[in-house]
């Protein structure tokens, strides 16, 4: 019996003496399927050509505030708002234990107080993705950003257990706050809904 297998017993058998719940808690660790922060740094200095101390911060912000990815997309978007905006990106998703993964694209509206445009790099940090398909879907969020000149952000978009957190270092100049939704889909395409 494996330790896992032997973890899941020992605590289905506390939960019925208990009488708790035997829900377990995360194994990621030790099953090799999540990124550490130490990898997700390297790769998003990679990708983005430097490290900032901005960077690193709300990296740290994720990991504490969602724990472990189990993928990331990296790629590139553009941006723009007057009340409504739209927003249009293309990336890879790569999950742990590949070294190339599919296209993705993205478009979705929004509505709200913002207003400017912005182009930036972006590094999605994914949690909890079952498969590779998973990530082609409408993801709502909130997103409540000030992007400086060189200025990094994040917000979150969750759907169906699954949780996007989209790291943005661009230029531009866009300020306030909205909601809407991005769509991630196989193929390119101009119509954001």
């Amino acid at each position: 019996m494996s330790n896992i297998d032997r973890r899941t017993a020992i605590a289905q058998l506390g939960g019925l003496v208990l009488g708790a719940s035997t829900a377990l808690p995360a194994l990621a660790d030790e099953d090799g399927k999540t990124y550490d922060e130490e990898s997700i740094l390297k790769a998003a200095t990679d990708f983005f050509g430097e490290t900032t101390e901005g960077l690193a911060k709300v990296i740290a912000k994720a990991f504490k505030e969602q724990g472990r990815p189990n993928a990331f997309i990296r790629g590139q978007e553009a941006a723009g708002a007057l009340t409504v905006g739209l927003r249009y990106g293309e990336g890879e998703l790569l999950m742990k234990g590949s070294e190339h993964g599919p296209k993705v694209y993205w478009a979705g509206p929004s509505i709200g107080f913002d207003a400017g445009g912005n182009a930036s790099k972006v590094f999605t940090l994914v949690y909890k993705l079952p498969r590779t398909n998973a990530i082609f879907q409408r993801f709502p969020g909130v997103d409540g950003s000030l992007y400086y000149i060189g200025g990094a952000g994040i917000n979150y978009q969750r759907r169906h257990g699954i949780t996007l957190a989209p790291i943005r270092l661009g230029v531009g100049l866009r300020a306030g706050a909205s909601v809407g939704y991005v769509h991630y889909r196989r193929e390119k395409s101009i119509n954001p809904f």
